[in-house]
């Protein structure tokens, strides 16, 4: 297929390579030892327009098309931290696109501009302790009460969790009607009855913060619900195609770094009289995992020109066709990772065991990228009903 990339694309490429090479990845190893990074990188971010470079101006954005988000999500890993990349991707690509799709001007100016801006922290709050890829059994509920709304419940695996400053929430408003008695609410994470519960300790993708949140009677007035009552899975549903997608085109380009740098340590690295590369077995797997990681790439790029037609040339909702695609590509993705980040550790052979080298930080925080968005189990059961079968 020809480049959707433009001339206006790569010179916001080179910005954000250059953002994430000299103002992020010097800290790798210290934020990775913190397990979180300055709340300043989101504002920095802000001002380079990281965040806003593909939404309308009328929300506060730059005016692009999708394919700004597609090469930010690209570039953002030459930062060497999943963890960060994840969470910049959170703020500009998972949590706030449903606003920017259903906000009011009142709402849009108090969450969506300054988020878009790096001003304020958003985190996108979905999963629950007992519901994770069931979106529909989600048990955090909302009760009307007057001009408000009760919130009683928790939420458990959220990027941003402990330091957002609000929170894009998904909660039960009639619970009797499962999937379709759900709804969007915006929260400030100022607001009585909200906390942390904990911070979680992950396995992987350590440079980010992951939180329980827990919510005890919160109220929250009536216009911070987003979009209609009842309709949030469907409003969700659609959000998900955005964060599956850019989640895609970022771990292709993250795993292209790491196959890189395994062919470049085996080219030193000698074994046996020769450089551990000149080993015909290894160049013969090495051309199949480039074959694969293609192959991953252009599908991801068919589900974001998918993604792009509907929302930024037709300006409608992601067709089911497009929803296929977009899974089908994180399926695939997920496993061509798990390859690449397996075979290339073992390229490495007891030096990928030690946390020094780098491909011990990518192997473990791939290993997400098939649960995060929805399980791969889950997206291939969806993709069955949508095949028909």
């Amino acid at each position: 297929m020809p480049s959707p990339f433009r001339e206006e694309h790569e010179h916001f490429r080179k910005t954000v390579r250059q953002f994430a090479q000299k103002e992020l990845a010097p800290f790798a190893e210290e934020w990775e030892r913190a397990e979180n990074f300055p709340n300043e990188v989101f504002k920095r971010a802000g001002e380079l327009g990281i965040f806003a470079a593909h939404y309308p101006e009328e929300v506060g954005g730059l005016g692009g098309d999708y394919w700004f988000a597609v090469a930010k999500s690209e570039e953002l890993t030459h930062s060497r931290l999943g963890g960060v990349t994840m969470g910049l991707l959170v703020q500009g690509d998972m949590a706030t696109p449903v606003i920017a799709d259903l906000g009011t001007k009142e709402q849009i100016d108090e969450f969506l501009r300054p988020a878009l801006a790096g001003e304020k922290i958003v985190a996108l709050g979905v999963s629950e302790p007992n519901a994770g890829s069931d979106v529909a059994g989600i048990q955090t509920w909302a009760k009307k009460d007057g001009d408000d709304y009760i919130i009683n419940g928790a939420k458990t695996f959220i990027t941003n969790g402990t330091r957002a400053d609000f929170v894009t929430l998904l909660v039960k408003t009639a619970p009797d009607q499962g999937a379709h008695g759900c709804s969007f609410f915006l929260v400030p994470t100022n607001t009585k009855g909200y906390s942390v519960s904990k911070k979680l300790k992950k396995i992987g993708n350590h440079s980010s913060d992951t939180a329980e949140l827990s919510f005890e009677d919160m109220r929250v007035p009536k216009r911070y619900l987003l979009g209609e009552e009842n309709s949030g899975f469907m409003y969700l549903m659609q959000n998900f195609q955005s964060e599956r997608i850019i989640a895609c085109t970022s771990a292709v380009a993250g795993m292209q770094l790491t196959m890189d740098a395994a062919i470049a340590y085996g080219r030193d690295r000698k074994a046996f009289g020769k450089p551990i590369i000149k080993r015909e077995y290894w160049q013969h797997k090495f051309v199949d995992l480039s074959a694969k990681l293609e192959a991953a790439r252009a599908l991801s790029y068919k589900g974001a020109e998918a993604y792009n037609e509907d929302k930024y040339v037709n300006k409608t909702q992601v067709s089911f066709d497009t929803v296929r695609t977009i899974s089908m590509a994180k399926i695939f993705v997920g496993d061509v990772l798990t390859e690449i980040a397996d075979q290339s550790l073992q390229f490495y052979g007891g030096a990928g065991y030690i946390e020094e080298y780098e491909i011990a930080r990518a192997w473990r925080d791939q290993r997400l990228f098939r649960i995060g968005g929805g399980t791969t189990e889950t997206l291939r059961y969806y993709v069955a009903k949508l095949m028909g079968l």
